[in-house]
């Protein structure tokens, strides 16, 4: 068994063959030169933590050598060889598969007119958070490009490091992408309100560095200068290897149900596949989320060993920025109508329903972890394709475990 990608997906993946029996080789390659470790602390903890940042990893070297998994870092396969179910590395050495997974991840979206600045960045390796967080004190100018989940984060972090914020975002609010304009609209507030400037639905024209920092023209004739520019407008998934070896790519490697590629010995999952959701009547999409990594690397182990379960898993996101914590289970476009339900101290819950009333979403927010009891039973619900009342969702009293019991 042979991974490209060693990254959470591809790490999870390589344990549960072990977990589920498979004595065979397991070979396991990394871009990077570290071994396994989690993202999300990337833009938070590691950014702004008291401590000295260190990884958080998926697995040990011990554990890795305990289980008899090889893990080849700072190695990129460069070939596929279909036909002989072979791989190249960028060194011109080649391994048989017998089953092929690919987790490469996605890589950060690039913007042209950045190329050419030396104080534009972006993040997405630990690497990257180091080199950002060395710039991060108080009085450095920062300047980000794009307001979703990467970009505010960071904001958050660099705030809180005491460093003037510019968040520019060139649709007419911030986190236009899978959150509802209501609670965008509260974290929106408390980013101004601890001191982040916004320019929304604002094109950027041209980016030049000068003596002293960045200057970012705005199309509507503003220009904002910082010392530092973090480019963060959403990512792209590493679909290269497997555009050359003649897979099918549908924005990222397509898979069906059981995350299997055009070729049914070649596997892809995490952020660099885009897969069906029975959920949502068979509709394609790509996630990049944590949790979708860590299931969808199980679950194809287990189809490459023959299990041929399918991903039926509910979405679910999470963000943490300041005191706020933002959970969001389900797709919440596929809904048309949104109730509330108020949890009191300023949390609440919007419960996303279908045109017949099928609950498909719900997004939540709130102080720390105030919402995520409710997401998760809610999370429940919309697995069981359930049909709540609407004024039971609305209702604080009413407690959802006893709807997902009827």
């Amino acid at each position: 068994m042979v991974i490209v990608g060693a990254g959470e997906c591809g790490a999870r993946a390589a344990l549960t063959l072990r977990e589920e029996g498979y004595a065979g080789p397991v070979t396991l390659f990394g871009a990077e030169p570290h071994l396994p470790y989690e993202r999300p602390p990337l833009s938070k903890d590691t950014m702004a933590g008291e401590d000295e940042p260190v990884l958080k990893h998926v697995a040990s070297q011990e554990r890795l050598a305990e289980a008899g998994i090889v893990h080849l870092a700072s190695k990129e396969v460069r070939l596929i060889d279909r036909q002989a179910k072979k791989i190249v590395t960028a060194e011109g050495a080649v391994l048989d598969y017998d089953k092929l997974l690919l987790a490469a991840g996605s890589s950060p979206r690039r913007l042209a007119l950045a190329e050419a600045s030396r104080r534009c960045v972006t993040l997405r390796t630990f690497d990257d958070a180091l080199a950002i967080r060395a710039h991060l004190r108080g009085g450095v100018r920062v300047l980000i490009v794009g307001g979703g989940f990467i970009g505010l984060e960071l904001a958050a972090s660099a705030r809180k490091l005491g460093c003037p914020v510019t968040v520019i975002e060139a649709q007419p609010r911030i986190l236009m992408r899978g959150v509802p304009a209501e609670i965008a609209g509260i974290i929106h507030a408390e980013h101004a309100t601890k001191g982040v400037h916004f320019f929304c639905g604002k094109g950027i024209t041209a980016i030049e560095d000068f003596a002293a920092g960045v200057r970012i023209q705005l199309a509507d004739g503003h220009a904002v200068e910082g010392d530092l520019c973090v480019i963060g407008i959403g990512a792209v998934p590493n679909v290269a290897l497997a555009e050359a070896a003649g897979l099918a790519i549908d924005n990222g490697v397509a898979v069906d149900a059981h995350l299997r590629t055009s070729d049914q010995n070649i596997f892809a999952a995490g952020d660099c596949c885009s897969f069906p959701l029975s959920l949502y009547g068979g509709r394609r999409v790509r996630l990049e989320a944590w949790r979708n990594a860590q299931e969808q690397g199980a679950l194809a182990a287990k189809n490459m060993l023959g299990a041929e379960e399918t991903h039926d898993a509910v979405p679910w996101f999470w963000s943490d920025q300041y005191d706020l914590g933002l959970q969001i289970a389900g797709l919440s476009d596929e809904g048309v109508e949104t109730v509330r339900r108020d949890m009191g101290a300023d949390a609440f819950i919007l419960f996303h329903l279908a045109a017949d009333g099928r609950l498909v979403a719900a997004s939540g927010i709130g102080q720390g972890n105030s919402v995520a009891r409710d997401i998760r039973l809610a999370e429940m619900l919309i697995a069981k394709r359930a049909y709540p009342p609407r004024e039971k969702l609305i209702a604080p009293d009413t407690k959802l475990k006893a709807l997902l019991a009827a």
